[in-house]
């Protein structure tokens, strides 16, 4: 086997140097043939001067559209690096098919199994209703960390009302909220490993951390998040990759003192020191929450 790889490397040497002495060999030929084919043409063409200034013209445009293109083309090697560097891997527009069918298959990938972290708003769009991206990643996990607005906080109305569609109320994120619960409720009875918190301020961003991947969306107000664009970022060994800030924004977040967690077994906000000690527990009275089945 080795004597045949041998065999043909030199085989592949032989014809490259054949091929080279060919070509060298043949230059003065195919010069003399190029050089009278061009001095016949060029004295049909030498008088001809709208023929002249129209080469002149196309030279010119193609001379143009080529450089733009190696400009265009190293801007976007730039970009491409600065990307890299930041650890941006994808982005998928909130209103393309394909986009969202691809990031859904790379969440249900990466958060199968593993320890999930997802701050949202409702939560109901995200993993409780069927069609959402984490709805299956959320029951197959194997830790799921979950923060989502408190429906008698402020953010809740200000978000609510700032999204200028008619089918989006104070009243309907109260319910969206309420259903999320319920859903979590659910996957609580199951034994599944599952922790919520509840926040008061308006929503900055949508956060999905799922493994080595970071699904990240900007809450802008009078907008839809759905409709905005969703970035992913990959956790790379790189110091100016984005993926560590945005863990570790998860993280301060989830550890800060004044966002209680909702016990979903007893309906309770329980509130923790930075320690994670237990400071003070109160009965969650923002909502009647039906009983899951």
């Amino acid at each position: 086997m080795q004597l045949l790889k041998s065999l043909s490397h030199l085989l592949y040497h032989i014809a490259v140097v054949v091929l080279s002495a060919a070509v060298a060999l043949s230059l003065p030929y195919t010069a003399k043939f190029a050089a009278g084919k061009f001095l016949r043409y060029w004295a049909l063409i030498e008088n001809e001067k709208m023929f002249l200034v129209s080469i002149e013209i196309a030279t010119a445009v193609l001379l143009i559209l080529f450089f733009n293109f190696i400009m265009k083309n190293m801007k976007n090697k730039r970009l491409s690096r600065m990307a890299k560097e930041a650890g941006l891997f994808a982005m998928g527009r909130g209103s393309g098919l394909i986009d969202r069918t691809r990031l859904r298959k790379m969440k249900e990938k990466n958060g199968l199994a593993r320890n999930v972290m997802v701050i949202g708003s409702t939560g109901f769009t995200t993993f409780t209703d069927p069609s959402g991206d984490l709805h299956h990643v959320i029951q197959k996990c194997r830790e799921a960390k979950i923060m989502l607005l408190d429906p008698s906080g402020e953010g809740a109305g200000t978000r609510a009302r700032s999204i200028s569609c008619p089918d989006i109320t104070v009243e309907s994120f109260r319910d969206q909220i309420a259903q999320s619960i319920l859903f979590l409720k659910g996957l609580r009875e199951v034994q599944k490993d599952i922790r919520l918190k509840l926040y008061r301020e308006v929503p900055l961003v949508k956060l999905a951390i799922l493994g080595d991947y970071a699904f990240l969306r900007h809450y802008h107000p009078g907008v839809d998040v759905q409709q905005l664009p969703e970035y992913v970022f990959r956790h790379e060994r790189s110091p100016g990759c984005l993926y560590n800030p945005f863990y570790q924004y998860f993280l301060d977040r989830w550890h800060d003192p004044h966002v209680p967690e909702y016990e979903l077994e007893t309906d309770e906000l329980i509130y923790r020191d930075k320690a994670g000690n237990e400071v003070r527990r109160e009965k969650a009275a923002f909502l009647a929450l039906p009983q899951a089945s």
